[in-house]
Parts: C-alpha cells; structure tokens; sequence
C-alpha cells in the first residue's frame, strides 16, 4: 500500500546543503536494517521501515544505491525536526490543520481496511467463469469507423459541407487542411474503431444515425466545436478469449467487493 507522504518535505534531502554534510551510509545487513533505526534525532528512534515507505516515493524508477538512502535518511531527519517544531509550536491545534491530517488519517485506514476486505474475499474461478458467461449472452456494442472535420463556427462547417456535397473536394484534404482536432487532422480525420461511449453524445447520435459512406447533411455541434462526420464502416466486435480478460474481469469483481465493503458499513451506521 502507497501511502501519500509530503514530497515538498521529502525533497529537502535533495538540496546541495543536505547531500554535502552527509556522507553515503555503508549499506546495512538485511538483519541489520530490520533492527537498527535509520536515525535517533534528539533521543527518538527513526524507525528503518520508515526509510522504506519514503524509498518508495523518492526512487521513481531509478535503482537502489547508498546515495538515495543518504538522501532518504535526511529526508526523514528533516521530517522528524520540522514536525516536532510545529508541535512545539502548537500548530497541529489549528483547526485547519488538524482536520487535514485527520482526514489523512482515515484516508490510509479506510484503504488498509478495504484492501483487507478484498484480500479476505479472493476472487474465484466460479466468478469470473458466469461473468464471462453472462458478457457472452449480452449483445455486443456495435463498433464505428468514422472521418470527421472540426471546426469553430457553424457558417465554416455549412461552406465545407457545401464543397464536399459537390465533389469539389475530398473529405482528407478538407480535414488536413481546416479540421481543428490535432489528433485526427494529419491523418485526414480518421478516427480509430470506438464504439458509441468513445464519443460525446451529440458525436454519437449522429454518427450511429448514418449509413456507410454517408457525410452528416448539417455541422454537429458539441463542447467542441462543430464537426462534418462521414461513417466508413461499422462491424459487431466478438468477445475476447476468457485469458485475454481475465484480468480486466478480476478488476471488475474486486470493485464489486469494494461497493459490497462500503454498503456493509453503511448498513447498521446511523447517518443524520
């Protein structure tokens, strides 16, 4: 389990101040660094599984080495002095402050418990089995391959319908040279086989009210902008191999135990 640190804290380690006065450690036994604190700061022990947890958020990807324990140990040195001056000071009493670290608090417990809750309730064969199943007897989401042109005004989007009406030009030409979608535009507005929940709904109806090869009559108009659609094709997907959605099947479950999780906790609370 990640746990969400303080990098702006964490970084401190990282100025030139902090690396030049502290010298690499030797790396510790495994015996060792499971025993041994990683720091003692004014009389209290910095645990070494702490160095852990920081190691996590301060690696990002690169390798394991004495210069970024030196930089975890530091960090973890100017986290103890820091927060403890703010204790002294009295500031974990503001209100502000304490609402923060408290909903910190139960943030981690309630991730602890829910993957608690997952890990005691494992997935089974038998699940993902009559999941799959039951996707097998549902009807499959068409799939769409489309062109389109966006553009800014509706009077641009008539005059390119207009052209293309007329045969004057070719749909790709058009989109290379006016449609406003960076992605789709340098390849003449081909859009990747989606199905309808891959677009915004006024896109989607208008697209799935088309016949193949026909270019929608007037602009639609979306958060975008307005585009000219042309479908190309249409086709019905068939359902993966159970292996190849495992995976993703096992996700979905886990998220059901998850909802099963908070519902049981809602159950017998009583909410005002």
């Amino acid at each position: 389990m990640r746990l969400a640190l303080l990098p702006a804290l964490i970084m401190l380690a990282l100025t030139p101040l902090a690396q030049a006065q502290t010298p690499a450690p030797a790396a510790p036994t495994p015996a060792a660094a499971a025993d041994k604190p990683l720091a003692v700061v004014n009389g209290k022990e910095i645990p070494a599984l702490y160095g852990e947890l920081v190691k996590r958020e301060m690696a990002q990807g690169q390798p394991d080495s004495p210069q970024l324990d030196a930089r975890v140990r530091e960090s973890l040195i100017n986290l103890e002095l820091l927060s403890r001056a703010a204790l002294d000071k009295g500031l974990d009493k503001e209100p502000h402050l304490a609402a923060a670290l408290d909903i910190r608090r139960k943030d981690q417990l309630a991730k602890a418990y829910l993957e608690d809750y997952v890990k005691a309730h494992p997935v089974t064969d038998a699940e993902i089995q009559a999941m799959y199943d039951k996707a097998k007897t549902e009807p499959m989401e068409p799939e769409y391959q489309a062109h389109h042109i966006l553009v800014k005004t509706e009077a641009e989007a008539k005059k390119l319908i207009a052209e293309l009406g007329s045969k004057k030009a070719k749909f790709e030409d058009l989109a290379k040279k006016y449609s406003k979608d960076p992605g789709s535009a340098k390849n003449g507005g081909a859009l990747d086989w989606s199905d309808r929940r891959a677009f915004v709904p006024e896109f989607s109806d208008a697209l799935a009210g088309l016949k193949k090869g026909e270019i929608t009559k007037t602009p639609v108009k979306t958060q975008f902008g307005y585009h000219i659609i042309r479908l190309d094709d249409t086709r019905t997907p068939k359902l993966p191999p159970l292996d190849a959605v495992r995976g993703e099947i096992v996700k979905q479950l886990q998220q059901q135990r998850i909802r099963d999780a908070i519902t049981a906790a809602r159950t017998d609370a009583k909410i005002e």
